[in-house]
This record gives structure tokens, sequence and C-alpha cells, in this order.
């Protein structure tokens, strides 16, 4: 039976999902290569300044003299320009591979069709748009930032059976620290969460309350970029924000440039004007494709109203707190809900 270039593409989009949370701001794409309808290799993108998801691929292929009959298969458009790496069209090209199956063209402006151009022009057949909304899908985060020029936006939050995010003061323990309303469980899975994606963000409040680590302790995994907003400059003393442990930026309206100190980042913005938009130009200045956003409830609502989001990840527990913080309201496309013990996760998409 003839496995059809669909069903390569769908092994390349599993391959790629390996480089979740490692390949950014590359993207994580997946390839195979195949003769004689066998695949003879597989690769998908290394963590950031390593080898491209096609360069895998070739190298993993035992006897290079089946490359000059073989078909490349490849998620996204192959690059052609010189950056970490040297171009894959070129690679691709150097081996004589004659046939090349993409899923979707690569919209950076260094790429944007000069890799297919390239290989066409050198006599490769090439053939693109196979499986293209499940590429793309794979490639969201990408996709976001090239056409968007801001990261991909995850809103998450924990909510009561009652609809709070957060307690009254009166109920929270003398030492700022978190104030659990879901279970150990769906604790570990957003720390998963933290580990896929580049960067996390919080507000002033959420900082000084509860005093987060924002890292990924519950999960092995790398440690998402810390955002803080911090308008005032409120945060001061042993907050774990300003550790050093962690590269950390903090958004502020303090001062007109960008400066370091102690090991902190701090870049101002106006937050008397579309703070989210603001926001997300300083995440793009600073190549972040994907970010959590954790709260609180003002920043949240600040992402809703302004319609800056992406997908939306809610957790809605058995505990009731009566009176406290309001949860944010927001308005997208619910695509699943699960039960994870006693909690109930849905998990929205911004249309």
């Amino acid at each position: 039976m003839k496995i059809t270039d669909k069903e390569y593409i769908s092994r390349c989009i599993q391959l790629g999902k390996n480089g979740l949370g490692y390949t950014a701001p590359n993207p994580m794409v997946g390839s195979v290569i195949v003769h004689n309808n066998t695949i003879i290799g597989e690769g998908y993108t290394s963590a950031y300044g390593g080898n491209h998801a096609e360069v895998n691929a070739i190298q993993s292929v035992q006897n290079k003299n089946l490359l000059k009959q073989a078909t490349l298969y490849v998620t996204l458009e192959p690059c052609s320009h010189h950056g970490k790496t040297p171009p894959c069209a070129d690679l691709i090209l150097k081996h004589q591979i004659p046939r090349v199956v993409i899923g979707i063209l690569d919209p950076h402006e260094k790429v944007a069709g000069k890799g297919i151009e390239k290989l066409k022009t050198a006599g490769c057949k090439v053939t693109v748009g196979v499986l293209e909304q499940e590429c793309r899908a794979l490639h969201k985060r990408f996709l976001c930032f090239q056409e968007k020029r801001r990261p991909y936006i995850i809103l998450k939050w924990a909510e009561t059976l009652d609809g709070f995010i957060a307690p009254d003061t009166s109920k929270r323990n003398e030492k700022p620290e978190p104030f659990w309303i879901t279970n150990p469980h769906s604790r570990q899975l957003v720390h998963k969460w933290r580990s896929e994606e580049q960067a996390i963000l919080v507000g002033t409040t959420t900082v000084l309350k509860d005093n987060p680590k924002l890292n990924t302790r519950n999960w092995k995994g790398k440690n998402p970029i810390r955002i803080v907003l911090d308008r005032d400059l409120k945060i001061k003393g042993d907050f774990h924000v300003l550790d050093e442990n962690i590269k950390t930026i903090v958004i502020t309206s303090i001062r007109n440039k960008g400066y370091t100190t102690n090991g902190i980042i701090y870049e101002a913005i106006d937050f008397t004007k579309n703070s989210a938009e603001q926001i997300c130009d300083v995440l793009y200045k600073h190549q972040i494709t994907s970010i959590i956003i954790e709260g609180g409830a003002k920043t949240l609502q600040t992402f809703i109203d302004a319609n800056i989001w992406d997908e939306a990840r809610v957790f809605k527990s058995t505990v009731i707190f009566n009176s406290g913080v309001k949860a944010p309201v927001l308005n997208g496309k619910l695509l699943h809900s699960k039960k994870i013990m006693n909690d109930t996760l849905n998990t929205y998409r911004n249309d």
C-alpha cells in the first residue's frame, strides 16, 4: 500500500512537536525523508541555535546515496538564508534530493517563498500546501509572531465554583504566598505548560500578594522568561521575581528607555495608552514568540478588553469563597473541557 503525502506530513507534525519549549524563537519543524515508500530519515528542530529539522533528517540517513532518489517532507518551507545555521535549501540541493513536499510557506521576511524559489530554480520538484491547517496549528506560535508581530498569547487562571479568582484580603495568610484554588494535579499541569512557552507574565498585585517563583519546579523542563508588570516599581526587597535566578523583564512607567540593573531588564511603556499593545511590542522586541499570562484579574482583563489573546485555559474548582476578586470575563469559542480530579479545565480560542 502506497502511503500518501498527507500521511508523511502527518508524521512530520508528530516529530515537530518534540521541539515544543526548546526551539523558540525558531519554529518547531518536523521532517521526514522517504525512498521507495520507506522512511529512511527523520528529524525535528534542535534547541535554539542547533540544527534545523531538515539537517537532522538528512544526517539520520545511513546511505546518503539514496537521497538522490528520495522525497523530503517538511512542515515549513526550508530556509534560504544564513542565520544561526546555513540555509536548509542549500543542503537539500547539495544532496540532490529531487522532490520536496512542504506543509506551509514560511512568512519570515528572509524566507517567504525564497526557499521554494531556490529549490525550483535548481530543478527540484516542489509541492506546497499539504495538511496546511494542521501545519499552521503546529506552528501557531511562530506564525503569530511573524504575521501579527506579537507573541502567541495564552491566558490562564483558576476560579472558584462561585466565580472568584482570589479571596478577600482577610482570608489570606500574613505572609505573601499563593492561596490555592485548584488541586495538585492541575497545578503540576500548569508547570508543564510553563516549560512549553517562552515566557510568563504577571502583574504587580500578584507578586506582592503571592510572591510567586514563576518557574517549573513541579515539572522537568526549562523555566520561562519572567515578565512582570510593575508600573510604579512597587516590587522591592526579596521577592522571588527579583532573585536573578531566571531571566526577568520588568515593564514599568519609570524611565523612557530600556536598561538593565542587578540582572533585571527594565522596559518602560505608557500605561495610560493601549498597555496591552505596548507590552506586546516589548515582547516582540525581545523575540518572545509565546507567553502565558497568569494574572491577576486586572492584567488578564486588560488583554481580554483589548482583544489581544489567542487561547484561554480556565480551571473551575469546587472551592467556594463567597466573596473576593471576581474572575475575568471573556467571549471565546470553547474548544474542549475535561476533568482533572475535582477540577474542570475549559480551553477557549479567540475567533
